[in-house]
C-alpha cells in the first residue's frame, strides 16, 4: 500500500487519519453521553477528562487531516449521480465543520466555566474567554447540538458507505478499507 493517494484510491495516510478519527469521533461521542448520567463526583471528572483531552485530539488530528488533504491528490468520485457527489462533498465538509466546531466549543465552554482543559495531564490548554456563566449555559446547549449533528452526519455517512457498497456495487467502501489499494 502506498503512502499517497491517487486519482483511483485512498494511501495509508488517509485510511489512518480516516480510521483512527472514526474511532476517536465514536468514542469522544460515547463517553460524552455517558458522563452526562454520572453525579457530580470523581468519577464524572475523570470521564469530563478524558472526554476533553479526547477532543483535544481529535481537533489536532483534524487540523493534520485538512493539511494533508490539501497536499495531495483527492481520488475520483464514483457516485452516478451529481446529486450524490455533491450530497457526498457537503457530508464530507459538514464532517470537517463539526470536527472543528465540537472542539472548539467544548473548550471555550470549559473556560467560560473556569475549568482548565489539561490534555491527558501532560500540559493545560490557555482559556479561552473570561469564566462567563451565561456563556457557558449558552455554549453547553450548542455543544449538546453539534453531537447530535455529528451522530446525524456520522450515520448517514455510514448508510451512504453501504448504499454504494451492496446496492451500487462500486468501490467506494473497499478504497476506503486498511489494506491494499483498490485501482479503478
Amino acid at each position: 500500500m502506498t503512502i499517497r493517494s491517487t486519482k483511483h484510491a485512498f494511501g495509508a495516510v488517509t485510511k489512518t487519519f480516516h480510521w483512527v478519527m472514526a474511532l476517536l469521533v465514536i468514542s469522544v461521542f460515547s463517553i460524552g453521553w455517558y458522563m452526562d448520567f454520572l453525579p457530580l463526583g470523581m468519577e464524572k471528572l475523570e470521564w469530563i477528562s478524558r472526554h476533553k483531552s479526547l477532543g483535544i485530539t481529535v481537533l489536532t488530528l483534524v487540523i493534520l487531516r485538512v493539511i494533508w488533504r490539501l497536499s495531495e491528490p483527492s481520488p475520483h468520485e464514483l457516485g452516478k449521480l451529481k446529486i450524490e457527489r455533491l450530497a457526498a462533498k457537503a457530508g464530507h465538509l459538514g464532517l470537517y465543520l463539526l470536527m472543528f466546531a465540537m472542539p472548539l466549543t467544548g473548550w471555550t465552554m470549559s473556560s467560560a466555566a473556569n475549568f482548565p482543559v489539561s490534555v491527558f495531564g501532560l500540559f493545560t490548554l490557555p482559556n479561552l474567554v473570561s469564566p462567563d456563566q451565561e456563556l457557558f449555559e449558552t455554549l453547553r446547549t450548542v455543544h449538546w447540538a453539534l453531537s447530535w449533528a455529528v451522530a446525524g452526519l456520522v450515520g448517514v455517512h455510514f448508510l451512504a458507505a453501504l448504499k454504494h457498497h451492496f446496492w451500487d456495487r462500486d468501490a467506494t467502501l473497499r478504497r476506503m478499507l486498511p489494506g491494499k489499494l483498490e485501482e479503478n
